[in-house]
């Protein structure tokens, strides 16, 4: 049990990790296909309801209908999106072991609608050679899944979701930080605790929207079957607030992480505290229960102490450093300086 639940919290920091690290460069990145999605406060308003609309439907779905179709259906969907995730995941990795020599032929997917002034762009994906061979090897993986629904195919389309969903899924500032994570914080707490509708269709549902690890591992060994889950939003949620505070402490210039360090060791705390009552009260737990308070809570007095609030509260993710009286004029004496 301990080797299962120790590994859920190493899967679950993974992806926020360098996911945070990798939405820093995806910020800053002129590739349509690498440009993040931001999340605004009237988008994190409604994601609880919406969250609550698909929670429902899926658990309506699965009482009138019958589970295997269901679940086919859905294991098609996502394998095609695992395939893409682990793809993307995979890719900057395995650039670092081709040859120098090897040929690298650019592509483009370009999907529009309508037609001159009124064409607009659905999908604009641009790939490589290096990029075609990603997607082999995760096919291979996607089969596997498809096929024999192991655990381990399983968790790494999981963790390939949750780093995608760090790293492209940007808010715009804190504040809608805390409207988003304050809202899934009720909805994850009334639906685990008020009815057994998430835990049915976390139990129902196969596909990789969950982390999984078993805790008979020991005993039967990579064919277990009692496992331990964790649900990727409880991964994703807290990770994009951790990788905004990244990307603040950049743009603070202090050559410091203080809040990212701040809010992953909060989240570590959270999750362990989830785990520790879970394990008390032998019954599931909303882990943002545990996630929020501790995400949100230890920042902000982080922000408190060194006296940041304001700044912390202030800053956009897509916002421009304004320019200071005089900073044109010293700009221009000094290019003229160089010329002279």
């Amino acid at each position: 049990m301990a080797l299962a639940y120790g590994s859920l919290v190493l899967m679950a920091l993974l992806p926020i990790f360098f996911g945070a690290l990798r939405s820093v460069t995806c910020a800053k990145s002129k590739n349509a296909s690498d440009m993040p999605e931001t999340i605004t406060s009237r988008d994190a308003a409604r994601f609880p309801i919406v969250a609550s609309c698909t929670l429902l439907g899926l658990y309506l779905f699965f009482k009138i209908f019958s589970q295997e179709y269901i679940n086919l259906l859905l294991s098609m969907y996502f394998f095609v999106l695992g395939i893409l995730a682990l793809s993307h995941t995979i890719s900057p990795i395995m650039n670092k072991f081709f040859p120098a020599n090897f040929p690298s032929k650019q592509y483009q997917l370009l999907f529009t609608q309508g037609s001159g002034e009124n064409k607009e762009e659905i999908v604009n994906y641009e790939f490589d050679s290096k990029d075609l061979v990603c997607l082999a090897m995760s096919s291979v993986v996607g089969v596997w899944y498809l096929l024999r629904k192991h655990w381990i195919a399983n968790n790494l389309f999981g963790l390939a979701f949750s780093l995608n969903g760090v790293e492209l899924l940007h808010l715009n500032n804190v504040s809608t930080g805390c409207i988003l994570l304050g809202g899934l914080f009720i909805y994850d707490v009334f639906w685990v605790f008020g009815t057994n509708v998430m835990v049915t269709v976390a139990k129902s549902f196969e596909a990789p929207i969950k982390l999984v690890f078993p805790q008979d591992l020991l005993e039967k060994g990579l064919e277990a079957d009692n496992f331990a889950m964790l649900g990727l939003g409880d991964v994703v949620i807290p990770g994009i607030f951790i990788a905004l505070l990244l990307r603040f402490d950049i743009s603070l210039k202090k050559n410091t992480h203080t809040y990212f360090y701040t809010s992953f060791v909060a989240y570590i705390f959270g999750l362990g505290l989830t785990i520790f009552i879970m394990h008390i009260f032998k019954h599931a737990q909303p882990a943002l229960l545990y996630l929020v308070p501790a995400c949100i809570g230890f920042p902000l007095l982080v922000a408190l102490v060194k006296g940041e609030v304001t700044e912390m509260f202030s800053y956009e993710e897509n916002s421009t450093p304004k320019e200071e009286p005089g900073d044109s004029k010293d700009a221009r004496m000094e290019t003229d300086k160089k010329e002279k």
